[in-house]
């Protein structure tokens, strides 16, 4: 396919993707971003659509006719973070860049899925190439990636995951997750009488101090943010904190609290949550949400070789902070390639993505399905 045209598909597909506000509290907006990939996707012919539903989060599987074992799948989601500003769901281009709200994490790489998808049945209508769309990443995956594979049964011979790393970054390994919830519970007063209260709020504020002074030990000190490897440490964030109290002068009965927690081996998640519930006082208990545990993956060198060559830059095999769908294939000893185009900003209003790196990940992927396939 000409370059260029390639390029202009690719830009309004994503920017058309960009504009649908498939947040998590948006079930109506996920339907319709849904919508607009199956009309990319019935183009081509002798492919099969099958779409899902987990708790109400919408999967969507393309195979070709009579495939249930693809050697290849691509897999990627729609959903992406809420932004509460109304005019946060637009995209432009700006400096090679496609800028908007999920345009790196993942729609630009949705559309080059999509894009391969087309081309790849034109070149040759035999290969055995599928991709699986889910809505639930940025929650965990859990009626995703992992209800497809546990409870549906999907299996491929390698899944491609454009969904970290970089161009020529290719993770190897991936920290382990915890989503804690911290529930703490109190006595309500008159807060001119605090004396007479329990508070739960400080409860809850003095759990989350005595958790983030656990895993200060582990921090390195200083942190080269382009070093991937300085950052190769636990950590803890909060990224909630809350009380339905709603008066300024009442002691809150009740408080919570989230944590995102970044693990490495040879910690395990039953390890860090038998720790931390030596530090939750009285008043206070903890429930996961999400438990990962770290990922190890086992690139395969034909792609990265053909990431080189694409590229004309040596490829870096590294390892992330970060987690993915990667985990659930992972899990049932499915092979996993995980990298990306250039991506910024991730989960930021002014997300982006890089284009010409959109078009040199679609040669590469094109590459080696080819490759993969035409092997097979």
């Amino acid at each position: 396919m000409d370059r260029e045209i390639l390029r202009e598909r690719l830009i309004q597909l994503t920017r058309d993707l960009v504009l649908v506000e498939s947040t998590d509290d948006r079930p109506e907006e996920r339907t319709r971003c849904f919508h607009l990939v199956r009309n990319h996707l019935e183009e081509v012919a002798g492919l099969e659509i099958v779409m899902y539903e987990s708790h109400g989060y919408e999967s969507l599987v393309a195979m070709p006719a009579g495939v249930e074992k693809p050697d290849v799948l691509l897999c990627g989601h729609i959903d992406v973070v809420h932004h509460p500003e109304p005019d946060s769901y637009r995209s432009e281009i700006r400096d090679g860049k496609i800028y908007g709200p999920g345009a790196g994490d993942m729609k630009g790489q949705v559309a080059i899925m999509i894009e391969l998808i087309r081309n790849l049945s034109r070149e040759c209508n035999e290969l055995s190439v599928g991709v699986a769309i889910t809505s639930d990443e940025e929650r965990g995956g859990e009626h995703g990636v992992k209800y497809l594979v546990e409870d549906v049964g999907l299996e491929c011979g390698v899944a491609i995951i454009p969904d970290g790393g970089s161009l020529n970054d290719i993770i190897v390994e991936e920290k382990g997750i915890i989503h804690l919830r911290l529930i703490a519970e109190g006595v309500s007063a008159h807060a001119a009488r605090p004396w007479l209260a329990e508070n739960a709020l400080e409860r809850v504020t003095h759990a989350i101090s005595k958790i983030r002074e656990y895993f200060s030990q582990f921090s390195p000190g200083e942190v080269d943010p382009d070093d991937v490897d300085t950052h190769w440490f636990p950590t803890c964030t909060e990224t909630m904190i809350g009380t339905p109290n709603d008066s300024p002068n009442r002691v809150p009965a009740s408080a919570s609290a989230v944590l995102d927690i970044r693990f490495v081996p040879p910690m395990t998640s039953r390890q860090i949550l038998e720790e931390i519930q030596t530090l939750l006082g009285q008043g206070v208990s903890a429930e996961a949400i999400v438990i990962a545990e770290p990922t190890h993956l086992s690139p395969d060198p034909g792609f990265t070789q053909i990431t080189e060559e694409v590229t004309g830059i040596k490829a870096q095999l590294v390892r992330s902070s970060g987690g993915s769908d990667g985990r659930f294939f992972c899990a049932q000893q499915i092979p996993v390639l995980l990298s990306r185009p250039y991506v910024g900003n991730l989960h930021g209003r002014d997300e982006w993505i890089d284009i010409d790196s959109m078009v040199s990940y679609f040669e590469i992927c094109r590459s080696y399905i080819l490759s993969k396939c035409l092997k097979t």
